[in-house]
């Protein structure tokens, strides 16, 4: 479980490349994709679903994760949701599911990681995203 992570995870990688004169244009165009992809840029839930807290007008509202499952819990505002299973695809927003919907470190190290870089971008490639949210 926890696909997110590798979408993550493999963004970072990409981005750490191109830094490095690996490929630039085509590893920081397929990060973005990816990262696009967490944001909303999927089919999940009619479409336009961020499987990051709090981003977008779709996003999960109940995560697998103590503090946010505790009475008067917190919102884990930019928090990233493990993500659809690799079974099909099946996502669900259910604080019991810590299968697709909990919330853990190495989940949000590589997709906070890919952002930084993608921010310290002069200019964000164009990329062959079809979702219209932001």
């Amino acid at each position: 479980w926890g696909s997110n992570r590798y979408a993550g995870d493999t963004a970072f990688i990409a981005m750490a490349a191109a830094k490095a004169g690996i490929n630039a244009a085509r590893y920081q165009k397929w990060a973005v994709e990816q990262i696009n992809y967490l944001l909303g840029d999927n089919h999940q839930s009619g479409g336009c679903y961020s499987f990051q807290i709090g981003y977008g007008s779709k996003f999960p509202q109940h995560p697998h994760h103590r503090a946010a499952s505790s009475t008067g819990g917190h919102e884990l505002t930019g928090g990233l949701v493990g993500g659809p299973d690799n079974a099909g695809g099946h996502y669900e927003d259910s604080q019991g599911n810590y299968v697709t919907n909990e919330v853990a470190i190495d989940y949000n190290s590589g997709f906070h990681g890919a952002l930084a870089g993608i921010n310290a971008l002069s200019s964000v490639p164009s990329t062959n995203n079809k979702c219209p949210c932001h």
